[in-house]
């Protein structure tokens, strides 16, 4: 990877050693700057002009979502990775909205850092297994107690409706057709048509369909 020119924005000192300490072990990763709230992490940005922010969520003066809103306006070209103890669905959607390219839990820092932000330089987005899953569980979990839209049913004439009436009660085309007093050739025309406007592909799936729509009673 080419030089990489980073700034570290995290209101602890120790914290922002410690990632000075590992990501300048990488040849050709600088940290070319550090910030201990959002403002001053806003102000080095502009003006240091970094590759890469590493940027921490709970910060003082103007948090790490603030701080990625302004850099997604005034200096798109900046990569933003997010390194925080926030492990929530939620917090993970917001942060990402607002601009940040990568997600990383301190927790996990320190065996994935240098993947994320090789990942995030590459213009690819990056998130720990765990918080990957932990975005899935709620997608997952929200779908399930989302209702199921059913289309709303297909109009049918009256003719139409009677013969559906008739073919889920089970009468075949010869019956409806004397039922009706129309030709059985009018009954397969209206059959064939039916099914293709319904979607339906079979005599049980058309029963079905009367069922739910309460043509017949089951």
């Amino acid at each position: 990877m080419n030089r990489v020119r980073i700034l570290i924005a995290d209101d602890h000192e120790l914290v922002r050693r410690g990632l000075r300490s590992t990501l300048e072990e990488r040849s050709g990763w600088e940290v070319v700057g550090e910030a201990g709230d959002g403002e001053e992490a806003v102000r080095q940005s502009l003006k240091l002009k970094p590759d890469l922010l590493v940027l921490d969520v709970n910060m003082p003066k103007q948090n790490g979502l603030e701080v990625a809103r302004v850099l997604r306006e005034k200096a798109p070209k900046i990569r933003v990775l997010v390194l925080t103890v926030h492990d929530s669905a939620q917090v993970v959607r917001e942060i990402m909205q607002a601009g940040a390219k990568g997600y990383l839990l301190k927790s996990e820092a320190g065996k994935d850092l240098p993947t994320a932000v090789e990942t995030v330089m590459q213009d690819q987005p990056f998130l720990t297994p765990s918080v990957t899953n932990i975005v899935l569980d709620t997608f997952l979990r929200s779908a399930e107690k989302a209702p199921v839209a059913e289309p709303p049913p297909v109009p049918l004439s009256a003719r139409e409706t009677e013969i559906t009436k008739l073919l889920a009660q089970g009468h075949s085309n010869k019956d409806v057709a004397r039922q009706l007093g129309i030709s059985v050739k009018t009954v397969d025309t209206h059959r064939t048509n039916l099914m293709r406007k319904l979607g339906l592909h079979s005599i049980t799936e058309l029963v079905r369909y009367a069922i739910r729509h309460g043509l017949v009673e089951a």
